[in-house]
């Protein structure tokens, strides 16, 4: 398919304070301000985001910088594709492509759990790691040392330049929350932006049953 097959992570030059809202009674973009914003947290859009690219999708987020702008990959939306339906020189893996978002469609990008065992691997939190060694990668699904429990593959990534992030936050865009590896490397994630938020409790939990059409709620 003429893809490019991004070795490294992009180059651009978790924990949030969820406990503190977790008994508020009503939400605002003020309570996501305050958690700030930094690789290995995610993003949860809000309930009624009518934007088809991210409608209740969860982003990790890979890269943030206030310079150089936030570079992230859509978790939850799969494609119809498996990895040797893109890269059909690659070792056999029966690996699911996910849709990393509407940007650079023509390249793959991976997360992993597998750390030093990839060089160039760069570390978003405890298990979770972002990109690396390609020809690393290959080698060790060569072996059978690699499964879609430790490594997911993405097609494009999302992309805000410098403040676009922040402006969106302000327009009650994005929940902010804590990346860990289970919720990445799952079976299912088709539930996941609803586990996620039922996860925070609180008000979280409640909007995670809101209807995606406000008309409905």
């Amino acid at each position: 398919m003429g893809l490019l097959v991004l070795t490294l992570p992009i180059p651009l030059n978790f924990a949030s304070n969820q406990s503190s809202m977790s008994t508020e009674k009503f939400w605002s973009y003020k309570f996501e301000q305050k958690k700030g914003l930094a690789s290995g947290q995610l993003l949860l859009s809000e309930p009624f985001m009518f934007d088809d690219n991210f409608r209740r999708t969860v982003v990790l987020l890979c890269s943030h910088d206030e310079d150089n702008g936030t570079v992230g990959l859509v978790l939850n939306k799969l494609t119809h594709l498996e990895l040797n339906d893109v890269l059909d020189d690659f070792p056999p893996l029966k690996a699911p492509v996910f849709l990393g978002g509407p940007v650079g469609a023509d390249t793959v990008q991976f997360i992993h759990s597998l750390g030093d065992e990839i060089e160039g691997s760069i570390k978003l939190s405890e298990g979770l790691y972002w990109g690396g060694n390609f020809e690393q990668l290959r080698g060790l699904i060569k072996s059978g040392k690699v499964t879609t429990d430790n490594v997911h593959f993405f097609l494009g990534y999302s992309g805000w330049s410098p403040g676009q992030l922040l402006q969106e936050m302000q327009d009650n865009t994005w929940i902010v929350a804590n990346a860990t590896a289970s919720h990445i490397f799952r079976a299912d994630m088709n539930h996941l932006w609803k586990e996620v938020m039922k996860g925070m409790g609180g008000i979280y939990a409640v909007m995670a049953d809101y209807p995606e059409n406000p008309i409905l709620n």
